[in-house]
């Protein structure tokens, strides 16, 4: 199966699809990851423009491939991210489930931002400015909607695990 994690930064996107990767024993993807690796490189680009994301849709579509269940963390901020990682399960025919993860409360949200610190060396973090002004196309098709606002981790990771295995229930 793959699980593709979308949202804007601070959501606690990165946070759920690290834990429910932990307890599906899955295979994790991060695209700020793989990004930030690709700016290290000695190939020396500072733009990454779709780089990140087509280095995610192929690793995940030869994980999926080999039976390995794929977790993938990225803002996913447009139709064409989201309908490309629904085309690598196709193709590697497997399921998939889309979850957005949000935070309602915009206090709550900018804090997150404001405050988070940098797990991925040489990462620079986008701030509050930049996240509330970036584009976020609105979703066209069912999919998971889960809000971090007011919640612990455990509570929305075993909301999420629920939600997951019933894929078929109304989201």
């Amino acid at each position: 199966m793959l699980i593709i994690f979308s949202g804007l930064p601070g959501t606690g996107k990165s946070t759920l699809a690290k834990e429910i990767s932990k307890h599906l024993k899955a295979t994790y993807l991060r695209i700020d990851t793989i990004e930030q690796a690709i700016k290290s490189s000695s190939i020396g680009v500072d733009e990454i423009v779709d780089a990140g994301y087509l280095v995610g849709y192929s690793v995940a579509k030869e994980n999926l491939s080999i039976g390995r269940t794929v977790i993938t963390d990225s803002v996913n901020p447009i139709e064409l991210t989201r309908k490309l990682w629904l085309t690598a399960a196709k193709e590697a025919k497997v399921d998939s489930v889309e979850i957005e993860v949000i935070c309602s409360d915009k206090k709550e949200h900018q804090k997150r931002v404001e405050t988070r610190s940098v797990d991925i060396p040489n990462l620079t973090l986008p701030d509050w400015q930049k996240v509330s002004a970036r584009k976020y196309d609105p979703w066209k098709r069912k999919h998971i909607i889960i809000n971090s606002a007011g919640k612990s981790i455990k509570d929305t990771v075993s909301e999420l695990l629920k939600k997951i295995q019933d894929k078929s229930s109304p989201y």
